[in-house]
């Protein structure tokens, strides 16, 4: 089975080549603009709901924006969380094949009505970050997003690539997904991959 970080891969690759990029990622407003599926098709921006669209561009904290979104904690679960030896290049945070980064995948999930909402897959370049940073991070204190802010570093958040995930087993609902990295001191440190489930952010 390939492990859930394999995605980074084959994207950054791709989009590295790309001459097109897709100007919804830091426009947030592109008039019939469409997003591309995994499956090879296409889906209009506008049929998305419209809180999902926010998420997808914008450069805040997730678990925050779902707090008050959906009115209630959103608790960061660690489902895993590894120093790897990575097998493969990753260009968007200058990952070569034998490099040892910090692989982590966690669930945002509300903490009143234990829905999750949202998953997020991280890959690390844990050398290039502060120790203290480094420390709190390796203990999962919270969420990146959260320990950034708690922190004071000065950061940049540029989304890479959004997109569908189509339905299947045993997730049979499409989901949106963006990549973005965050860049410290100039340097690409961490890329993370948030993955939304469709269903839940549609009006009843």
């Amino acid at each position: 089975m390939e492990p859930f970080y394999s995605n980074f891969y084959s994207s950054a690759r791709a989009t590295a080549h790309q001459t097109e990029v897709n100007p919804f990622r830091c426009q947030g407003f592109v008039r019939n603009g469409t997003i591309a599926c995994r499956d090879g098709h296409r889906r209009a921006i506008q049929s998305l709901p419209a809180f999902l669209r926010a998420l997808l561009v914008t450069d805040g904290t997730v678990t925050k924006i779902l707090e008050a979104y959906f009115w209630e904690p959103v608790v960061v679960d660690t489902l895993h969380q590894a120093f790897t030896v990575m097998p493969a290049e990753i260009p968007w945070i200058e990952i070569n094949p034998g490099d040892n980064a910090l692989v982590r995948r966690v669930r945002l999930r509300g903490g009143d009505s234990n829905r999750e909402y949202a998953q997020a897959d991280s890959v690390i370049r844990a050398e290039r970050v502060p120790e203290h940073f480094r420390q709190r991070l390796i203990d999962r204190e919270i969420g990146i997003g959260a320990l950034i802010r708690d922190s004071g570093l000065e950061s940049y958040r540029e989304v890479m690539e959004v997109g569908v995930n189509p339905g299947q087993a045993p997730t049979p609902g499409d989901s949106l997904f963006r990549t973005y990295r965050i860049i410290i001191d100039k340097e690409p440190v961490i890329l993370i991959t948030e993955t939304f489930p469709l269903a839940l952010f549609c009006d009843p």
